[in-house]
């Protein structure tokens, strides 16, 4: 179904109700587009299941005491990008992580604790992933927009 599945003007305004607020009951968003909450209910279901939509909590990088954000290029040299790319997915450090096209081949986003950890990150983590040609850090002086309405659904098991 999930291919087949097309989103139809209903759906789309139920997503931009969860969005506004992901705490709304299937009767307040009923309610507000004039559908039963059943309707609701079964089109919420119906998007998830063809991994169209997918409802989560969000929370702040310091809330989980994250002061440092830094994104990082890597540049691979004798290893498949995609190869280094998920090894180095795999620490907890790496937020998210992108192959890309370019001068480099790799684009990871980092949260630190603090700077402290930055040594051990680079020559205790990342200096055992075999393939990295170079690696340059970009720290984040300042987030003006970390705003994501969309994003890749991975289809559950």
């Amino acid at each position: 179904m999930g291919d087949r599945f097309a989103v139809d003007n209903v759906d789309w305004k139920i997503v931009e109700l969860l969005r506004a607020n992901g705490r709304a009951t299937n009767q307040q968003i009923a309610d507000m587009l004039d559908l039963t909450a059943a309707t609701v209910s079964a089109r919420i279901r119906r998007l998830e299941d063809a991994n169209k939509l997918r409802v989560v909590a969000v929370s702040d990088f310091a809330a989980h005491g994250y002061n440092v954000l830094m994104q990082m290029v890597i540049e691979v040299k004798g290893r498949p990008a995609s190869e280094v790319a998920e090894e180095l997915a795999a620490f907890p450090e790496v937020f998210a992580a992108h192959l890309v096209t370019g001068r480099y081949d790799i684009d990871l986003l980092v949260v630190l604790r603090d700077f402290d950890e930055l040594s051990n990150l680079m020559s205790a983590k990342f200096a055992n992933v075999r393939g990295i040609r170079s690696i340059t850090p970009a720290i984040a002086l300042d987030v003006l927009k970390y705003h994501f309405d969309v994003a890749p659904i991975e289809a559950r098991e």
